[in-house]
């Protein structure tokens, strides 16, 4: 995709929605004995999408699985919008555009495998991890440098926050704070 056109999309972005296995995380669970479960996440990841939500984006997650992680993770972000379970995405997507009051102009996703397919094929701005599969890699108009769990989302919200002038201001607000101590 041409640079001028990515631009124009990240520009119209409102809302930064990440599908979790693979994105946020490197795709691997760890299941324990008693039923329970790990994921790692990245950190950075994180911080993005707190830097987001301080932007004014409104963040969400859409997974077609249910874990007691991934709702932990999204309650220590604050992340308004969580969609666990969503077995149909492109369906669950749709409730959050008309919840939201968004058009799908305005929405950034990023996945990582093909049950994502639907809802990238819609989204205005559509991003992959380097590591997703071809097949969605090969169909979204960004592909990140950086691995699903390793900063692929802290990528994309940087792509969105400089597209819309907003990086540096938050970024001076942390040198400010810097300058005071």
């Amino acid at each position: 995709m041409a640079a001028t056109d990515l631009e124009a999309r990240a520009r119209r972005v409102r809302l930064l929605l990440f599908d979790v296995d693979g994105v946020l995380t490197n795709g691997k669970i760890l299941l324990h004995a008693d039923g329970t479960e790990s994921k790692q996440f990245d950190i950075r990841d994180g911080t993005a999408i707190v830097l987001a939500e301080r932007a004014g984006f409104r963040t969400g997650l859409l997974s077609a699985r249910q874990s007691a992680a991934t709702a932990e993770r999204a309650a220590q972000l604050r992340i308004p919008i969580v969609r666990q379970g969503a077995a149909d995405k492109l369906a669950a997507f749709g409730e959050i555009l008309k919840s939201e009051n968004l058009s799908e102009l305005d929405v950034a996703y990023m996945g990582d495998d093909i049950l994502d397919l639907p809802v990238l094929s819609r989204a205005g701005l559509s991003a992959a991890p380097a590591d997703a599969v071809d097949e969605v890699r090969q169909r979204v108009a960004w592909v990140s440098t950086r691995r699903g769990g390793d900063g692929a989302a802290r990528e994309l919200v940087e792509l969105v926050l400089r597209a819309q002038g907003r990086w540096d201001a938050l970024v001076a607000q942390w040198l400010e704070v810097a300058t005071r101590a």
